[in-house]
Formats: structure tokens, C-alpha cells, sequence
């Protein structure tokens, strides 16, 4: 495993950029490091399964912070918080630049690095079981796949790089961004190459890898996706309805009949995951809700009986909290409030309630003598999740989206739940309230920028784009001066300059 990593972060220098643009990523040594070739290590099972482990953790890595940035911070979700932003106000503000381009892909190709060489050298491996075999080959493929899923809907096209990079050669390590046609024609032959490959429809163990169910699910919002954004039309809508139909049918999978309790870290792998990267005690750093708890000394002497007890133990940073925007998007009798935020008001001069901030807390973790610790499992697709996907592809389609909207409102407004029941409506009407819906039930999970991206929604709901229709560029992200100073066939997206 070492060798591999040692290849990978060649390549990933060599093909991919900073972090933040004063990362001190801006000093890395170029020169190669080593002359041993990958081969020598794929030569049994237990290097291939410890080669498919690096993948998840190297995975994990950008779970921790990056998958939150790049799917949520710019949406309305998020506002200051009572810590420094430390540059983070340019998210939700929307004030990116090449100079401030926020998280780029560097690390991103190293999982591709990993998923590339399971796919190369897994098939000449012998396994005491084949079926383990094609199930470590499909997580291969399927990885490879949400990656450059991930990739496009954030910079649009990107180098497409599908074999490992072995050694230092200029000509094919410095490769041009691909068409955003490209990059999802090869998602989508990843996708088909994985689902041909898993020996079952069962979820993975502990949900902590891909698996069929899974992958249908990202195949689902895949094609979603380009039915909406890339004239993919009835076809691709079909498939995606399709796929995800197939997904829900994972013996197992079931709503949760306790929201908080999703999130829980004596509750992981719990009925209603499909996919969520591990996080544990003694193995990893902590999840992106450190930045979105509060520390002890900055709750007040006057909070509510009912917040203090909801937030428990301090820890962690406020460097950014839930909007207003989405705080008032609750009613009282939603069971997803509490469960994901509590605000924080006291008492003015006037003995009147004024705010004074709010909490995240659907990854607070857990506390021990060490204080709090934020190692829940990041979540990557949850069930309630797919009945909302599958909700949008039917009212695309023309369907009513009505029982899927209302397994989700059942769990959420219990004994009230006939007060809250969908009836369908006009297509625009199901599809307002399907996007109202993910942001209540999805709030600070990573979705809601890109849900606001593919419904054509984001400069009528963030409020730093509203009257900036005309910058429809912003849709995607800039690429960072960093990154093309050190590939100079890598071109700039649109409307961000040279």
C-alpha cells in the first residue's frame, strides 16, 4: 500500500492543484520519489482487499469536509456563524474565484488512482471465491463512477484518466478536460460495468461500501441528472426511474422510525442506509460538523431549558450555521427539526426573544471524557433520500409522485401526519414541493446545492444569486489558478477569466 500511495501522489501533483490557494500543497516537490513499478503488489486477495480499503479511505478523506463544500455550502442553507469563517463566507455567498476556488480535485484523482488500479490488476488476481472478485471489481467501477459524477457536476468536463499512472510521463499525465458529454458517457458505461458485476442485490455489510443497491441509486440520480441538464429527455428520465425502483427494492431497506437516530453513532448501518462513509474512534479525524457545533464558552448563561438540553456538551467550531432561510422553513410539528438544528435565542433588554445563533446537529457525535467527538458516519444515500429521487423522476415523467412524498411526511409529522398529507398537482406544483421536501428532510447533508442545480432553482433560492440570472456560470465552480499552473492544458470554465 505504501508504493501505491507514493504512485498516486505523483499523479495527483502532477495532474491536479491546490487544495485552497494558500494551501501548503503550493510547495510540493514534483521530482518523483520512487522507480518501483505497482506491479510486485497485486499478487494475492489480501493486497487486493487492503488496495480496496486505501480506496475508501482516501475516499473518506473527502467526506470529512469537501463532499459537504461542494454540495451544500453555496446553496440558502448556511449563513455566518459565531466563530470566523475563515474564508468560508465565500460559499454561501458566492464569491469564488480562481484565487478562492474552494476544495479542487487533486485528491479527488487519487481515489480515481485507486479504483484504476483495482480495475487493471484485480482480473488477473486469483480469488478463493470469484463472486469476491467481481464484487471488488464492481466498488471499483462504481467508485470510479460516483467520482466523476461528483467531478462534473462541480467543474463540468474534466480529464478523463481510466488507466493508473505507473510512472512519470508528460505526454500522458498532462491530459486536457474532456466534454461534460464525455465524462457522463463514461459514468454511465462504469455504472452499467459494475451493476453487470455485483453477485447480488443484498447492501453491503455495515453499508460501508457500494453496493448493488447502491449503485442503482447513483445510476438513478445519474441519469436524473442528465435527463434535466443534458437534454437526456423521457430516455434518460425512464432509466433513472427505473434504477431507482430497482434500488428500493434491497431486502432490508427501510425508514428509520426515529429521525435523529439516522445519524447516530451507535447506529450505524442502520436500516435506512445505502451508503455511508465510516467513520470510527481511533481510525479517523472528525466529520465537517465540527465546523458547525458550538464551542461551551459561547453558549449562553440564558439559553432555553429545551436548547441547552438538545445541544448537551459543547464542542467543535460555529464557523458556519443554518440560515433563516432554513430555520423558518420548519413547522413546529416537524420530528426533523430538532433532530437538525436548534437555534439558539435569548432574551433582550426588553425580556423579548432575540437570536443569537444555531447548531447543527445531525452529526454531533457523541461525547466522552475527551469532549465531543464528531465521527458519526457521513451518509452518502439514505432511503428516505431515494423515495424523494424517485418522487422527482415520476413527476418528470408525468406520474404522481404522491406516495413516495407521503412515506417521507408519515415519519416526519407522526399522529399529525393527515395535516401534512401531499395531493398532487400541477407538475411545477409536485416539483416545488419535492425540492421543498429534500431540503427538510436533507438539510446539511451535502445534496442541497446540487438539488437547486439540477431543478434550475439556484439563482431563484440562494439569496447571494438573485438578480444574477445572467451569471449563469455559476452554476459550475472555477477551477484554481493553482491547478492550471500546473497542467497548462487545463482551461478555465467560463465567465471566471483567463
Amino acid at each position: 500500500m505504501k508504493l501505491a500511495i507514493k504512485k498516486l501522489g505523483l499523479y495527483s501533483v502532477l495532474l491536479g492543484a491546490l487544495s485552497f490557494s494558500n494551501s501548503c500543497t503550493d510547495q510540493l516537490e514534483l521530482t518523483p520519489v520512487s522507480s518501483i513499478t505497482t506491479a510486485g503488489f497485486w499478487v494475492s486477495e489480501d493486497n487486493a482487499n487492503g488496495a480496496l480499503s486505501g480506496m475508501y479511505v482516501r475516499f473518506r478523506d473527502e467526506a470529512s469536509n469537501n463532499l459537504f463544500f461542494w454540495g451544500e455550502s453555496r446553496s440558502e442553507t448556511l449563513t455566518y456563524g459565531l466563530q470566523a469563517s475563515e474564508g468560508r463566507e465565500r460559499y454561501f455567498e458566492n464569491t469564488l474565484d480562481p484565487n478562492f476556488a474552494g476544495p479542487n480535485w487533486l485528491r479527488l484523482y487519487t481515489v480515481v488512482h485507486d479504483a484504476n488500479l483495482i480495475i487493471k490488476y484485480v482480473p488477473g488476481i486469483s480469488f478463493s471465491n470469484p463472486s469476491n472478485k467481481n464484487k471488488m471489481l464492481a466498488q471499483a467501477y462504481t467508485m470510479r463512477a460516483y467520482i466523476y459524477f461528483l467531478m462534473a457536476k462541480t467543474w463540468g468536463g474534466v480529464p478523463i484518466v481510466t488507466d493508473p499512472t505507473e510512472g512519470y510521463d508528460a505526454k500522458t499525465t498532462f491530459k486536457p478536460r474532456s466534454s461534460v458529454e464525455e465524462v457522463f458517457s463514461l459514468i454511465k458505461s462504469d455504472l452499467d460495468q459494475a451493476l453487470e458485476l455485483y453477485p447480488n442485490n443484498n447492501l453491503a455489510q455495515g453499508k460501508a461500501f457500494w453496493s448493488k443497491p447502491a449503485a442503482q441509486m447513483l445510476k438513478g440520480e445519474v441519469y436524473l441528472w442528465t435527463g434535466k441538464k443534458l437534454n437526456g429527455g423521457q430516455a434518460d428520465l425512464t432509466a433513472a426511474l427505473k434504477a431507482l425502483t430497482e434500488a428500493a427494492s434491497a431486502p432490508g431497506l427501510a425508514l428509520q422510525s426515529d429521525f435523529d437516530k439516522i445519524f447516530r453513532y451507535n447506529n450505524k448501518g442502520n436500516s435506512e442506509i445505502l451508503f455511508a462513509v465510516r467513520f470510527l474512534d481511533l481510525e479517523s479525524g472528525a466529520n465537517y460538523n465540527s465546523t458547525l457545533y458550538i464551542r461551551d464558552d459561547e453558549i449562553p448563561s440564558k439559553i432555553s431549558t429545551l436548547a441547552k438540553a438538545l445541544i448537551g456538551q459543547g464542542g467543535g467550531l460555529n464557523r458556519m450555521a443554518p440560515s433563516k432561510i432554513v430555520r423558518s422553513a420548519f413547522h413546529e410539528k416537524d420530528k426533523r427539526k430538532n433532530a437538525s438544528f436548534v437555534e439558539i435565542n435569548i432574551p433582550d433588554s426588553q425580556g423579548n426573544p432575540s437570536y443569537y445563533g444555531s447548531v447543527v446537529m445531525k452529526y454531533r457525535g457523541f461525547v466522552d471524557p475527551s469532549g465531543r467527538r464528531f465521527i458519526d458516519d457521513v451518509i452518502i444515500y439514505r432511503y428516505a433520500d431515494l423515495l424523494l429521487l424517485i418522487a422527482e423522476a415520476k413527476n418528470a415523467l408525468g406520474q404522481d409522485p404522491s406516495t413516495e412524498i407521503n412515506q417521507v411526511r408519515q415519519r416526519a409529522y407522526g399522529a399529525d401526519f393527515n395535516e401534512f398529507r401531499f395531493v398532487s398537482g400541477t407538475k411545477a406544483q409536485n416539483d416545488e414541493a419535492i425540492l421543498q421536501e429534500r431540503l427538510l428532510e436533507l438539510c446539511f447533508e451535502g445534496k442541497r446545492w446540487w438539488d437547486l442545480v439540477r431543478f434550475e432553482k439556484a439563482f431563484e433560492k440562494v439569496p447571494s444569486l438573485q438578480n444574477r440570472v445572467s451569471q449563469k456560470h455559476l452554476e459550475l465552480w472555477p477551477i484554481s489558478l493553482g491547478t492550471i499552473s500546473l497542467n497548462s492544458k487545463i482551461t478555465q470554465n467560463p465567465g471566471y477569466g483567463n
